[in-house]
């Protein structure tokens, strides 16, 4: 039942922050534009999931703040399906006698292309961080993580996600996702705001992570820009 994209919310008293995160075959990998989230979970026979999930940054910006005050933590949280929504509380040993509390709610993926398996040479799965550059004169960039598994291409952040598929080969990578704003980003990322955005890219991969360039079709307008990946963790 919980296997999907979601936007997940979390909140302690220090304050909230939002993000993404892909659930498939007992495991959960996300994150937003500064954190990774790596972790597995459990169901049992009463509906109840436990969950343990790592942080680590990603992005050395000094603007993105840690939740809990830490860069890598690892929280055990348990919850279970509330409508159709996840709820799960806990915390860490890390930073104690600090509540945690999250929500996931689902990401429609029927926007999705088709997963085509990738060939001989092509990328492996994993969790990678994307950093995205605008090209063409245009001021701006973006952050963010991206599943690729089996095809897929699952991401996002705290505002958007990213939904598509791609093909590989000897070195080689090709695709086209949809960018949709799961949270309206109120100007803070003013190039796809407001717009869902069909992508399609190609470029290079090697075991560490892949480049690409792209052009994104943000409503009359043409948008190219380049993208950096890096990996972070084998999925």
């Amino acid at each position: 039942m919980l296997n999907g994209l979601y936007k997940v919310e979390m909140h302690t008293v220090h304050g909230s922050r939002r993000g993404v995160i892909y659930v498939y075959d007992g495991k959960m990998m996300g994150g937003n534009s500064a954190f990774a989230f790596i972790g597995t979970y459990r169901e049992s026979a009463n509906g109840e999931v436990s969950v343990d999930i790592s942080t680590m940054r990603h992005n050395d910006d000094p603007n993105f703040q840690p939740l809990l005050k830490s860069d890598k933590v690892t929280l055990s949280l348990r919850g279970r399906q509330q409508g159709e929504q996840y709820c799960f509380e806990g915390g860490t040993t890390q930073v104690p006698r600090i509540a945690f509390h999250s929500v996931m709610t689902p990401i429609s993926e029927a926007a999705a292309p088709p997963a085509m398996p990738p060939g001989e040479g092509g990328i492996g799965n994993g969790l990678y961080s994307i950093h995205i550059r605008m090209l063409d004169g245009i001021d701006g960039g973006n952050t963010g993580v991206m599943v690729l598994h089996d095809g897929r291409i699952r991401g996002g952040d705290a505002f958007f996600d990213y939904i598509g598929a791609y093909t590989s080969a000897k070195g080689r990578w090709k695709g086209e996702l949809v960018n949709h704003e799961h949270t309206p980003s109120q100007g803070e990322r003013p190039v796809f705001g407001g717009y869902e955005v069909g992508i399609g890219f190609s470029g290079t991969h090697t075991a560490e992570g892949a480049v690409a360039e792209a052009t994104a079709l943000a409503g009359k307008r043409s948008i190219r820009f380049s993208a950096v990946l890096k990996k972070l963790a084998e999925a």
